[in-house]
């Protein structure tokens, strides 16, 4: 019997991996920002990646590349919830909110959203009563300081080890708080204060991370360590390295990959299980 991630109005079978298909509205993220700064363009958006094979859609309003500036919750509001409260009519697919600000979680969880996806991984009490007070599942990601210093020569002794500690404490935390362990997924967030062997020590060792219990989603499309390996610099022209790292992670266990590209992931995976079947 399949493992069930509970999110809000839908309940995720885990029997094959998901895709989310990531929804910028904002003017600055590293790969497609200021491209869908318009809330109808960003409906549409949406829905097209539905329509290319994402499962879940999740939208951001804030950008966390490295070195980003902070927005207040209020521009981060006026940004996504718009285009959430229209996603969530739908009504066809799960709708995420990616971000680190309780307000705005709040919000979203009223206007109906399905998965909170805190990249600050619940360090904020405020945070953790949102969750509690509702049904939406949750992503605990684990993340070194704050987007504006995190890439600021971050050390571990043991990056597995201490992203592992993290996510099994917050974890904890949220259930002893009063969130039910089936609507609890993990991301040891490749890229957010962590170098290229990091993020490739992660991916070699995701199991580590499988054995927690919990269904694990990883995030690796389009980011620096990709370009840094196959000397890609454009964002948006590594799409290749990003297909090959969410296949790594589907090896690896994960549940759950967040992708741009969602078509070009959505046929690797499919041959993917294919050949396997054989």
């Amino acid at each position: 019997m399949a493992r069930i991630w509970h999110c809000g109005r839908f309940e995720l079978p885990l029997d094959r991996p998901l895709i989310m298909g990531i929804l910028n509205v904002t003017p600055d993220s590293f790969s497609d920002g200021g491209v869908y700064d318009e809330p109808h363009d960003a409906v549409v958006r949406g829905c097209a990646l539905v329509e290319r094979g994402a499962d879940i859609v999740d939208v951001g309003g804030e950008s966390t590349r490295p070195g980003s500036a902070p927005v207040t919750p209020a521009q981060e509001m006026a940004r996504v919830r718009p285009v959430v409260a229209r996603l969530v009519a739908d009504g066809r697919f799960p709708v995420s909110i990616d971000t680190r600000h309780a307000d705005v979680a709040a919000a979203c969880v009223l206007t109906g959203v399905d998965i909170i996806n805190d990249v600050s991984g619940f360090r904020d009490e405020a945070m953790v009563e949102v969750a509690v007070g509702s049904t939406a599942g949750v992503v605990i990601m684990h993340m070194l300081g704050e987007p504006r210093t995190m890439q600021k020569n971050p050390h571990y002794d043991d990056v597995v080890d201490e992203v592992r500690g993290y996510l099994d404490r917050a974890a904890a935390r949220l259930v002893s708080a009063g969130v039910a362990r089936d609507r609890i997924a993990i991301d040891p967030g490749i890229g957010f204060g962590k170098t290229c062997e990091h993020n490739l020590d992660i991916l070699r060792r995701l199991p580590e991370l499988v054995e927690l219990g919990y269904p694990v989603l990883v995030g690796a499309s389009r980011k620096r360590f990709i370009g840094e390996i196959t000397g890609v610099e454009e964002a948006r022209l590594r799409v290749g390295g990003s297909v090959a790292a969410a296949l790594a992670a589907l090896d690896g266990g994960a549940d759950i990959v967040r992708v741009h590209d969602v078509s070009d992931t959505r046929q690797a995976f499919r041959l993917t299980r294919e050949l396997r079947d054989v």
